[in-house]
């Protein structure tokens, strides 16, 4: 996310008058005086990217919430996405960490629908790993987490951050050697990832379900 972009949120967030300034005013705010087009645009990408409900003409600028929306066709619910994951940069779930919204169905969704969030995979490592009947995790699907799951058992595939990279992967506890392995499934060949308890590691969740993102 573009640093001016960033700046607009927490300015959004934190400033209850912000809505009601112009774009000359917000642009002074941000050190870009007499380009109130630069304010402008970076307020329009947040809007592309569902951060923000904007309407410049009533004054009405505010962070987009998370969570279900009514509408016609049932309910609609925003689901915070959070970067990529696989061999990616480090995306933890937390709002900070929120690039886009991702607007899904409810019936596209798992049962449990709180702390949900969404990552892009990346990489083939797990092309084998089936979340749903007939859906395996390919590169470039939406992979749904529940961030708060905290309770793993063999065979879940999870979200783990390894030295601030994140990775999904199976889970295996190798009780006898005191060790985590987190092992790819793919048509590739991958070796294991082995984490000890003094590593510098987190799980971010358990992964329940995929979005298509090609057909």
């Amino acid at each position: 996310m573009h640093i001016t972009q960033r700046q607009l949120l927490d300015l959004i967030a934190s400033n209850k008058e912000f809505s009601s300034l112009s774009l000359r005013k917000m642009a002074e705010l941000l050190g870009f005086e007499g380009k109130p087009q630069i304010i402008k645009h970076h307020l329009q990408r947040l809007e592309k990217d569902g951060l923000i409900q904007m309407n410049l003409e009533e004054g009405v600028i505010k962070l987009v919430k998370k969570g279900v929306e009514k509408a016609s066709i049932g309910s609609i619910y925003s689901l915070p996405l959070v970067g990529a994951a696989n061999c990616g940069p480090a995306t933890i779930f937390a709002d900070q960490n929120i690039e886009q919204y991702l607007k899904v169905s409810s019936i596209m969704l798992p049962r449990a629908k709180k702390g949900l969030y969404a990552l892009i995979a990346d990489g083939p490592s797990m092309n084998k790993a089936e979340v749903e009947k007939g859906k395996t995790i390919e590169s470039g699907d939406f992979v749904l987490v529940d961030s708060e799951c905290k309770n793993y058992k063999a065979g879940d595939i999870v979200v783990a951050v390894i030295d601030n990279m994140a990775t999904i992967k199976r889970f295996r506890e190798d009780k006898t050697n005191n060790r985590i392995i987190l092992e790819a499934d793919s048509t590739e060949k991958y070796l294991p990832i082995f984490i000890h308890e003094g590593d510098n590691f987190q799980f971010s969740g358990k992964v329940v379900g995929i979005i298509k993102r090609h057909n």
